[in-house]
């Protein structure tokens, strides 16, 4: 958390999994944009991190400079000691999962599926294994002959996430995956994806704009401010796993829920007295 900001009192014990990714003093600029300033940010191996802040703050900007597909104006960052760019060609197996699904159209779910290691020359048999193993992890060996237009819009997600678990990452950048669908969809795909997380701990790093479901999905909540973004608050999630949807009606997660609401409204709202105004 950054020094000074506000501090949270919602701690879970500590841990001594080793650092993935370490990040200081950032600073990412367009043009006379400044869309962070000073963000700090360490994530250890096996956890999962969600982050959230009002629309345009910086989030997705966040995902796409630890994936290394984005320059930064300044500052540090590390992906297992090395940078980004560097990590994820040659250290770290890095998965990103888009708000869309981007299927290609013409090829089948399993031949999706297989994209990537096709991409890494793997050989076509060890591709049909490895992609029918992630179609099944994610309840769509069924439907791995299908094409993406026949499926719904949680199958497809189902097949995005497929996709980015068939070649195994250490490291799972999430942006926004859920955002399109409905909520009972959604509820169901979040605990689906938090037990691929229990049965395999890749380190996850989820942007969302639903707290309720950021609480309910990490071991870690940050909360960032309005452009340009650093981290205004942190909240230890300490909720038992596995998780399920009946967690949702507990006072401890509603209160949880609620302490995020308010760390994210404190940091838009301009305090009583200030001569700032909405607009």
């Amino acid at each position: 958390m950054q020094p000074g900001t506000a501090a949270c009192a919602d701690r879970a014990e500590g841990t001594d999994a080793p650092l993935l990714v370490e990040a200081s003093g950032i600073q990412v600029q367009f043009g006379p944009l400044w869309a962070m300033r000073d963000l700090n940010l360490q994530i250890r191996r096996g956890e999962f991190v969600s982050l959230v802040g009002p629309s345009g703050c910086g989030k997705s900007t966040v995902l796409r400079l630890l994936a290394g597909l984005l320059p930064r104006t300044a500052g540090e960052i590390r992906v297992a000691g090395a940078e980004p760019s560097v990590a994820r060609r040659h250290q770290v197996r890095v998965s990103f999962v888009f708000q869309d699904a981007t299927l290609l159209p013409w090829r089948s779910v399993a031949a999706n599926v297989s994209l990537p290691l096709e991409l890494a020359g793997v050989s076509r048999e060890e591709r049909a294994c490895r992609a029918l193993e992630a179609l099944t992890r994610v309840g769509l060996a069924d439907f791995a002959r299908y094409y993406p237009q026949q499926l719904s819009g949680g199958m497809r997600m189902r097949a995005a996430l497929a996709r980015a678990l068939c070649n195994s990452p250490e490291l799972l950048l999430l942006d926004e995956p859920f955002a399109a669908l409905d909520d009972l969809t959604r509820r169901q795909l979040n605990e689906e994806l938090l037990a691929l997380w229990l049965r395999d701990r890749w380190t996850g790093v989820f942007v969302t704009h639903n707290i309720a479901e950021a609480v309910f999905l990490s071991t870690r909540v940050l909360v960032l401010t309005p452009r340009p973004a650093r981290v205004a608050a942190e909240f230890h999630i300490g909720l038992p796993l596995p998780r399920s949807d009946e967690l949702r009606g507990e006072p401890e997660f509603a209160r949880l829920v609620g302490a995020v609401s308010r760390a994210l409204r404190a940091c838009v709202q301009p305090p009583y007295g200030s001569d700032q105004r909405p607009t």
